[in-house]
């Protein structure tokens, strides 16, 4: 049975993801076979949550005051994404169409509960789970490669987190269209989805109580069948004069300048403003 140790030298040795971790300090006094030797060890410490302490205590050689070393002055968030994004572009290029078929351009995304201690300023009391905890969102690939992954608090919008993700997911794929479930959508997010260039595919749960807008008032005497299910009529003044509102935030997602919090500030604060654009009960 190969360890997971092992699996992960192999990876590094494949992939070359370790060449992404750069010290912060001034100069690099290491060589390059102890660095990457401990640079293992410590992200197998933190992956596995076995901790530096324990991993340093079964490995003879490296002590965990070096390992702490490694940690501080080579692993940050942005060299981890670098890293997991070298991985699954690697796992994607190598393999066999004709086993797993065609990449693809479409993704799905969901949020998965973790407990938390609760001083952790992310932890919340979870409504429907119970029990409090941090949520972790997930964007993976139709044949289950995981193309990136997000911190959220357990109230968050999943809709701000969906369209960070494909924004920011940082590897070849190209996302044309994107499924959630019913909190990864709202009017709000279709509208940005479609500025955005790419299809929101949700899962409706109450699809039966969904309504449809109308384009024009003389629309509705043209649909006899479709009654039960419409509603108003969209406000095309009002869209043509929120429009550069809305171009201006979805090419402040696009080119970086909003980061997560500002996505859930956006999403939060405009819901109510952009809501009578669309008039639809989600």
């Amino acid at each position: 049975m190969t360890g997971l140790l092992d699996a992960l030298k192999e990876t590094a040795l494949d992939t070359g993801f370790l060449d992404v971790f750069e010290t912060s300090a001034s100069r690099e006094a290491l060589d390059r076979k102890v660095r990457d030797q401990r640079l293992l060890l410590c992200l197998y410490g933190l992956g596995s949550n076995a901790g530096l302490k324990r991993v340093a205590a079964g490995v003879p050689g490296s002590s965990y005051d070096e390992l702490l070393h490694i940690r501080r002055r080579y692993i940050d968030p942005a060299s981890l994404r670098a890293a997991a994004a070298k991985v699954a572009d690697a796992t994607l290029a190598v393999r066999n169409p004709t086993v797993w078929g065609d990449a693809g351009t479409a993704c799905a995304a969901d949020s998965t509960k973790f407990g938390a201690w609760d001083r952790n300023l992310m932890t919340e009391w979870h409504a429907r789970y119970g029990g409090r905890g941090v949520m972790i969102y997930w964007h993976v690939e139709r044949r289950a490669t995981c193309i990136y992954s997000q911190l959220k608090r357990c109230s968050s919008s999943e809709v701000a987190a969906m369209i960070e993700g494909v924004l920011r997911h940082c590897t070849d794929m190209e996302i044309q269209r994107q499924y959630v479930d019913s909190h990864g959508q709202s009017a709000i997010g279709f509208a940005f989805c479609h500025l955005l260039g790419f299809e929101l595919a949700p899962r409706l749960k109450a699809i039966a109580r969904q309504k449809l807008a109308l384009p024009s008032t003389g629309m509705r005497g043209q649909l006899p069948n479709l009654m039960p299910i419409l509603s108003g009529t969209i406000d095309w003044a009002e869209i043509e004069r929120q429009y550069d509102e809305m171009v201006k935030y979805a090419s402040a997602m696009q080119h970086g300048t909003a980061d997560g919090s500002g996505l859930q500030r956006t999403f939060s604060a405009d819901l109510c403003a952009y809501q009578s654009l669309w008039p639809v009960r989600c």
